[in-house]
């Protein structure tokens, strides 16, 4: 990507699920693991490649869904098997988790020159709602929006000279938003960042 003329190195992360119950195989509740951890993991493996590669950004794909975290992160059942039917009070807190993670990346990136950014990406008929049964899924996609009209935030983040010199904030159609009131606690996040920290010291080499 060219930022006025100069390469831009970008880190999307995109992938995750929703909808599902479960544990990964590290033993973490299955949305925490997968959307939160797995990013948390593949971005600081990548880091130091990342500082060195400034100007840089560390977009992290997350949602309005985490509106509905409203009580934060309960780290004491994040060991746990999904506990709710649809898996969707568990996915609000993983999309917290991807805005928080977001938050602490920018302070502690702050000066290098890699800036990061989070976003709602809208409801996007993809492959996420793929455990739904086949014919409630092509009802609900009908409404959806296209990957490619779902990618436009992320591009706009990914991309736009405009945003070279903000950092940790949280984006919706194109535009900055305000994220909720857990999201925009810089102690959460640093103690989300900690405990996500000491949790993959914690995995198999």
């Amino acid at each position: 990507f060219l930022d006025r003329g100069l390469p831009i190195h970008v880190l999307v992360n995109n992938a995750g699920l929703a909808g599902q119950r479960g544990l990964t195989d590290d033993g973490f509740e299955l949305h925490f693991g997968v959307n939160h951890l797995g990013p948390f993991l593949f971005t600081t493996l990548l880091l130091d490649r990342i500082r060195e590669s400034g100007p840089a950004r560390i977009v992290n794909v997350a949602s309005k869904a985490h509106f509905d975290a409203k009580a934060g992160i309960d780290y004491a059942v994040l060991r746990q098997s999904t506990p709710s039917l649809a898996g969707l009070p568990e996915y609000a807190v993983s999309k917290l988790a991807n805005v928080l993670f977001t938050k602490e990346l920018a302070r502690r990136l702050e000066g290098t020159g890699v800036t990061t950014y989070a976003l709602h990406p809208g409801v996007v008929a993809t492959d996420v709602w793929r455990r739904i049964p086949a014919p409630v899924a092509w009802v609900m996609k009908r409404f959806m929006l296209s990957s490619e009209e779902g990618a436009r935030t992320t591009l706009y983040c990914a991309t736009d000279p405009a945003l070279a010199g903000v950092s940790g904030r949280y984006y919706d159609d194109c535009r900055e938003r305000n994220p909720s009131k857990p999201a925009q606690d810089p102690a959460a996040a640093r103690e989300l960042w900690q405990r996500s920290e000491a949790w993959i010291a914690e995995l198999p080499a």
